[in-house]
């Protein structure tokens, strides 16, 4: 089987020639590997799509996560300076906002104008956005989606290894975008004391979500990831998962599959009280499933309780083994995992959650060698 097929297979709960591998990386680690301008990785298309095409054959992956999109191949010109500290490149954009580029974690932004909160209490649906133009990647880091070149970074790794490799793109949940959307403090007490208002501001952007992902879809992807991180039982309980979670990705997932595509859900954290709940969004699988002490699934449970529901991507420890583990305890580690998941179709060795940054490159090729020799 081709790196592509074996993917396509286990997505499929078809049998495999052998397990699937297919990591996440943190910014971070991904910026300690390809020892690169973490700016020019983070804003040019080509040097972006080129270092996630170095990084699966450093690691020999079976796939490729595009997470970043709509890069602006004119961004140099929309530049003031850029100069560096001892821990970042710092860009200062000609509006006078500024984007700090750590040289081993995700960059931070800074605003000119302080952002001005916005009064949830008082929202309506046309104070709205009309177009989803920014990737919400975590609190106070947007990636804006230029619209002239949204899917230019995924056309060009599906024209350049799509053939061979199982490309992935990724959308974010609509829960996300409110969290973000009104702030996150805002977002924990809105969830209470205006749960109407909340379901508003979802479903507005589960319908731009939706129009991105079926756009995505044309692109020549094998799958889309939901990022939606903040949907575990650290922040949410299963009931305001049914509530506030759950409807708006089952929409997405609907749509997506209907294009015949794959589409899954990353969720970090505990999610041992919502595996069964998850799936009937209708996504095809679920990635993470963080292993105790970062979450609280256990692998062999899981495997049971999901059966034919749809595949799983998981669940090695990215910090407790792959970082502070001795070799000898790590390949015993993914032997046993290999072994569980192997019970069940639809198995894809992973990292829980990222591939945290300080992780050497030896321990993540240690994968592949355990694969293909498992004894």
């Amino acid at each position: 089987m081709t790196p592509k097929e074996r993917m396509k297979a286990a997505m499929n709960l078809e049998e495999v020639d052998k397990t699937p591998l297919m990591c996440q990386m943190s910014i971070g680690h991904m910026l300690m590997q390809l020892k690169i301008s973490p700016v020019e990785f983070w804003f040019d298309p080509i040097i972006f799509a080129e270092g996630l095409i170095e990084l699966r054959n450093i690691y020999d992956f079976d796939g490729i996560l595009i997470s970043l999109y709509g890069h602006n191949p004119d961004w140099r010109n929309t530049v003031k300076k850029i100069y560096i500290t001892e821990e970042a490149e710092i860009v200062e954009w000609k509006n006078g906002d500024k984007t700090f580029c750590l040289f081993n974690d995700l960059p931070y932004y800074q605003f000119a104008a302080q952002r001005i909160e916005v009064d949830y209490t008082k929202l309506t649906s046309v104070d709205l956005p009309v177009e989803l133009n920014y990737i919400p990647v975590s609190q106070n880091l947007p990636f804006y989606i230029n619209r002239d070149y949204k899917f230019d970074v995924i056309n060009y790794i599906v024209k350049k290894v799509g053939s061979n490799y199982s490309i992935h793109g990724e959308i974010t949940s609509p829960f996300d975008y409110l969290l973000d959307y009104i702030g996150l403090d805002n977002a924990m007490i809105a969830l209470i004391d205006n749960p109407e208002t909340c379901l508003m501001i979802i479903s507005h952007f589960t319908t731009l979500i939706k129009q991105l992902a079926l756009e995505m879809c044309g692109t020549g992807i094998d799958a889309i990831k939901i990022s939606s991180p903040f949907a575990g039982s650290g922040f949410i309980s299963p009931e305001d998962y049914k509530t506030f979670v759950l409807p708006f990705e089952k929409e997405i997932a609907q749509a997506v599959r209907s294009k015949n595509i794959h589409i899954y859900t990353h969720t970090c954290g505990a999610i041992n009280d919502r595996l069964e709940l998850m799936f009937e969004a209708g996504i095809s699988g679920i990635e993470c499933l963080d292993p105790p002490p970062l979450g609280n699934v256990e692998l062999e449970d899981a495997v049971g309780r999901i059966g034919n529901k749809g595949f799983i991507k998981g669940n090695i420890d990215s910090v407790n083994l792959l970082l502070n583990s001795t070799e000898e305890e790590i390949v015993d580690d993914i032997k046993r995992r290999i072994k569980i998941g192997r019970t069940k179709r639809g198995f894809i060795l992973s990292t829980a959650c990222s591939i945290a940054p300080s992780v050497i490159r030896e321990r993540i090729q240690l994968l592949r060698k355990i694969i293909d020799r498992p004894e």
